[in-house]
């Protein structure tokens, strides 16, 4: 077997212990790495879960490099080759396009549950070099490419798993490839599903109707999704089918940021207290930083999280009028929130192109500028695996006691977004930044408010979730004051694809 069971804490070898049986029932043997093909279909669901330096990633990585190494096929949302009976398939999914970047950060191939639910539809001439990339097929004969083009996107596949990728390395743009989406027909066979926290129930059928066994992975700290009265869909599982994480490991156990979120289990501990533990931590260790203002800088890129709408809309205008933008339009550079999709039911196939694309509620963008047509931007979908999109966009900009949002861009129809300088604790969750602000003022008020969730204070639950979304830096910001920025707003930190990999949506919406 290729995974190396020392490395694992106690809990972790025994959680990994009972996964491998359950894909054992399944037909994969990831301690022998044999696989059978005709396993029987069964429903099974297991949830291993445990809060932030659990451990819970790095177990979700061991298991899918032991399930490579016994010859099971991974689907990715990017192509999906041929069904063959004597395989077997898992795929790893997230709720968002961050979630998902987190793990293909550390080199596990995973994908958004939108991505699996809604597969792309190729031209079948192009599809021939998808599957001989994906080892299904001999090497093609395709009309327009070389067989320079073949070798170029060949290498390109050896190195980064991406058939858009290496189709684009090949001089093909997305729209010679991807003709359409189309919701999935057939089930799959074995899923992993990140940040299970953030599923409702709505989405925990449709996933059990896919995949009939189903490895959730969740901190039941988080907060809950807001339809389900603090209840995550783990909870309603047998205490047979929960696995539970309880070590925090040796590369966590020096990090203050994890210290101050496991303190807040302690029923004794009131929100000054807990502030007091900040303001030493801020005292000793440089990754924890007590400020009297928000970092406009920031907030470009990494919003400032918050409780109440209210903060959230007045942080915002505080932002673009520190940086100078215009009441009438976005610079580029400014950040926004995918707040849905807004077609009418005829026009089911342009959402899913567009949810397809990434831009799915909770989205991160970065605004590039305008679109070649009226109602168009450009768009960088922040985790997305291909994050260059022109869509037609709704873009509403909130003002502060006012009912009706401004409106700067809008399309008759398409996708729609909020500003995101600041964002709401609820909706930051399943993202991670580098550096992470906390709106301490809003905590406060969540504390005084008195509410509970779930048997817990509701502002030890938002502080739990904002502070583990802190990557290397906190910043508890204790003042309702906005420093000034230090240069313009720019869009030159992007990794902005070639213009020939850009997936565009421009022709199907005109229509």
């Amino acid at each position: 077997m290729g995974v190396s069971l020392f490395q694992f804490s106690e809990d972790q070898a025994e959680a990994f212990d009972r996964v491998a049986e359950m894909l054992r029932g399944a037909g994969v043997d990831i301690d022998e790495s044999i696989t059978t093909p005709d396993a029987p279909a069964r429903e099974d669901v297991l949830a291993v879960i445990g809060k932030a330096g659990s451990g819970k990633t790095m177990l979700l990585a061991r298991l899918y490099e032991a399930m490579q190494d016994a010859g099971v096929d991974v689907i990715s949302g990017d192509y999906e080759s041929r069904r063959r009976k004597d395989r077997r398939t898992l795929a790893i999914l997230a709720p968002t396009n961050k979630a998902a970047s987190v793990l293909r950060m550390q080199g596990v191939p995973a994908t958004t549950i939108h991505r699996i639910l809604y597969t792309p539809v190729y031209d079948p001439e192009y599809e021939k070099v998808a599957e001989w990339l994906a080892g299904g097929a001999e090497r093609p004969v395709v009309e327009g490419l070389t067989d320079i083009a073949l070798d170029r996107a060949f290498a390109f596949y050896q190195t980064n798993r991406s058939i858009p990728g290496a189709l684009a390395a090949a001089g093909l743009r997305g729209s010679d490839f991807i003709t359409g989406w189309k919701r999935r027909e057939d089930p799959l066979d074995i899923g992993f599903v990140d940040e299970s926290s953030m599923l409702d129930e709505r989405q925990f059928e449709d996933l059990k109707e896919i995949f009939p066994t189903l490895l959730l992975f969740g901190d039941p700290a988080q907060l809950a999704p807001v339809n389900q009265s603090g209840a995550m869909v783990f909870d309603g599982l047998p205490e047979r089918r929960k696995l539970v994480l309880h070590r925090i490991h040796r590369q966590d156990l020096d990090n203050p940021i994890l210290d101050l979120a496991h303190a807040l289990s302690d029923e004794s501990l009131h929100f000054e207290a807990f502030e007091r533990m900040i303001a030493d931590a801020a005292r000793s260790d440089p990754r924890v930083v007590m400020a009297e203002r928000v970092e406009s800088d920031l907030m470009a890129r990494s919003p400032v999280l918050v409780w109440r709408n209210v903060t959230r809309v007045r942080l915002i205008q505080a932002f673009r009028a520190a940086f100078g933008a215009p009441p009438d339009a976005l610079v580029p550079g400014e950040p926004l929130i995918c707040d849905g999709i807004e077609l009418p039911l005829k026009h089911r196939k342009k959402r899913i192109d567009l949810e397809a694309r990434g831009l799915i509620k909770g989205a991160q963008v970065i605004y590039l500028g305008p679109g070649n047509k009226p109602g168009f931007s450009r768009l960088h979908v922040v985790g997305a695996e291909d994050p260059q999109v022109s869509a037609a966009s709704i873009i509403k900009i909130e003002l502060p006691d006012e009912e009706e949002p401004f409106i700067p861009y809008a399309a008759r129809m398409g996708a729609a977004f909020l500003h995101g300088a600041a964002v709401t604790i609820h909706k930051a969750q399943g993202s991670q930044w580098r550096d992470v602000q906390v709106f301490a003022p809003d905590l406060y008020a969540a504390s005084r408010a008195g509410r509970m969730e779930a048997g817990i204070p509701l502002w030890k639950r938002l502080a739990y979730v904002a502070i583990t979304r802190a990557e290397e830096r906190l910043l508890w910001v204790t003042r309702n004051r906005l420093a000034r920025p230090t240069e313009p707003l720019s869009i030159q930190d992007l990794n902005v694809a070639p213009k020939t990999f850009q997936l565009t949506a421009e022709a199907e919406l005109e229509n």
